[in-house]
């Protein structure tokens, strides 16, 4: 039974700063402290679907600076194998320069970096590991031919392919077409299908799947998530917890969803469990620091 997940995406630095409240345009706020964490959208997945009991590797590229041994160092700590990751010599680390406000919520600019130097070429050479694959983990800070090549693959080779939209930019229909779970949050779900959303998040997500093999998972931040498929729907309500940091959330999200149905558990219970590792995600500070334990999840859905 095939069970490794394999993460395809970006590697950052995430610079963060607490202020009380976002500055207006033009103005000028104190911050309240400021720190470096380990982050990208790729490597936040990578590291809390291992921490969640996952069989994990990472595939990225990374500068061949201080920044990059430490994401890489933080991925290895965790349980992922970090061999798939390259070294660049040319390119920085990438980062993500981070403001959340008092109330948990977030800003985030993201500098590519060594992102960017990932290729096609790069994801070919590691073609039957990704084939292989139970689960491919997929999101938007790399570049849009790596994702087209990786998700090729992984729909070729059986893999369950999850694409996280993130940033959100058009999605060609080759894509897509090789995309089993697509989960956008509402502002990405907005930007992707050019209507505003509002109270009608199915029938945009209902638009993006088409009548398509495509599952459509919204996330809503604290209201839960919403399913929706060629033949029905499904929500599921989020834990009702206190946040501080939301940072990692969605990351969180779409790897609980991953180490489960790498597991072969079934929707219902992966869904579930994703709404969960999100919730309790949001009660700590910094996006991989923050990733809960597989204990600490199933503890909270037992509540």
């Amino acid at each position: 039974m095939r069970s490794e997940i394999v993460v395809v995406g970006s590697l950052n630095a995430d610079l963060v700063t607490r202020l009380e409240r976002f500055p207006a345009p033009g103005e000028t706020v104190t911050a309240l402290d400021f720190a470096v964490h380990p982050g990208g959208k790729g490597a936040n997945q990578a590291y809390a679907a291992a921490r969640l009991g996952g069989r994990v590797a990472m595939l990225g590229c990374i500068g061949r600076d201080a920044y990059g041994e430490r994401l890489a160092q933080s991925l290895r700590s965790a349980g992922v194998d970090v061999s798939p990751v390259h070294r660049d010599a040319e390119a920085p680390t990438g980062l993500a320069l981070i403001t959340l406000d008092a109330s948990g919520e977030n800003q985030i600019v993201v500098v590519a970096g060594a992102n960017a130097r990932l290729t096609p070429e790069l994801v070919q050479a590691h073609e039957a590991r990704i084939a292989a694959a139970a689960v491919v983990l997929l999101q938007l800070e790399v570049p849009l031919g790596v994702v087209l090549a990786a998700a090729r693959i992984a729909r070729d080779g059986g893999a369950t392919v999850i694409l996280d939209p993130a940033p959100a930019q058009p999605l060609p229909a080759s894509l897509l077409k090789c995309v089993d779970f697509l989960t956008p949050n509402q502002s990405e779900l907005q930007a992707l299908t050019g209507r505003a959303v509002g109270g009608q998040a199915e029938h945009a997500a209902r638009s993006l799947a088409n009548g398509s093999r495509l599952r459509v998972i919204v996330k809503m931040g604290d209201a839960g998530a919403l399913l929706v498929e060629a033949d029905g729907q499904a929500f599921w309500p989020a834990l009702r917890v206190e946040a501080v940091d939301a940072t990692g959330a969605g990351d969180a999200f779409n790897a609980a969803l991953a180490v489960a149905l790498a597991e072969g558990r079934p929707l219902p219970e992966a869904g579930r469990l994703a709404v969960a590792a999100g919730a309790l995600c949001v009660t700590r500070a910094g996006a991989q620091p923050s990733m809960p334990t597989r204990q600490e999840v199933e503890t909270a859905l037992v509540r």
